[in-house]
């Protein structure tokens, strides 16, 4: 059952053609939320640093800063890398959603964009964000690695980790079922929700990021070839 979500929340627009950014900012309003549109990424960084939205729908192609570069900035900086990022994309460049992902970046849409796809992913966002991570609240520890979805924390030999949105989800779901292999399909509706256009490219760069950040402990993340992944029930 999905929860409620409040529709005071903030919403920061980033793009440089006026007419999309008043399209968005007339219908995304009209859903009851709070709507900031700016024109560049220096814009947009230096409105964050003011005040931090409660997600962002940035677009790729950007003056001065492009969108790649906001959202790199944003998810190495602790105090708004909790923030979700919905990218806005042209049709067809893969290569930039892939490097989106794994920059951090927790959703995206292709232009040209249908508003009802658009608003719904927002609200998405919103409502993930806000859900508890998953049924099973206590702290899961193997080793050095231990994840405590209470507090949204991630550790290895006791140094806190800074992932993403996905990639708590991703971790959290795979430890909490050791041993039992997911899908790349079965991965994106656990973490995403049900009808996430993503390709199976995509989901592999997340797990790309997320071994990367794991260090030593990435080790426990297998890759089932062919199948998916899952978390090792092994014991290095």
């Amino acid at each position: 059952m999905n929860k409620s979500i409040s529709t005071d929340r903030h919403i920061l627009v980033v793009d440089d053609e006026e007419d999309i950014l008043e399209l968005i900012r007339y219908n995304v309003e009209k859903k009851g939320f709070r709507v900031t549109c700016v024109d560049s990424g220096e814009k947009a960084l230096k409105h964050i640093r003011t005040e931090a939205p409660d997600l962002l729908v940035l677009d790729l192609m950007l003056p001065e800063i492009d969108g790649l570069d906001v959202c790199r900035i944003l998810k190495n900086d602790t105090t708004t890398s909790q923030i979700p990022i919905l990218m806005l994309t042209a049709k067809g460049d893969e290569s930039d959603i892939v490097h989106g992902l794994e920059l951090g970046a927790d959703d995206y849409v292709t232009k040209p964009f249908s508003m009802s796809v658009l608003i719904a992913r927002i609200q998405a966002l919103l409502r993930r964000q806000s859900e508890a991570p998953g049924t099973d609240d206590e702290t899961i520890v193997r080793e050095s690695l231990a994840i405590d979805p209470k507090r949204r924390e991630v550790r290895v030999e006791d140094n806190p980790l800074d992932l993403t949105f996905s990639e708590f989800q991703i971790l959290h779901l795979l430890m909490s079922h050791p041993g039992l292999v997911f899908t790349r399909n079965q991965i994106i509706d656990a973490v995403r929700g049900d009808n996430y256009f993503v390709t199976e490219r995509s989901v592999d760069f997340q797990f790309v990021g997320l071994r990367k950040k794991l260090g030593s402990a990435g080790k426990y993340i297998e890759t089932i070839r062919g199948v998916g992944y899952r978390f090792s029930e092994k014991t290095y």
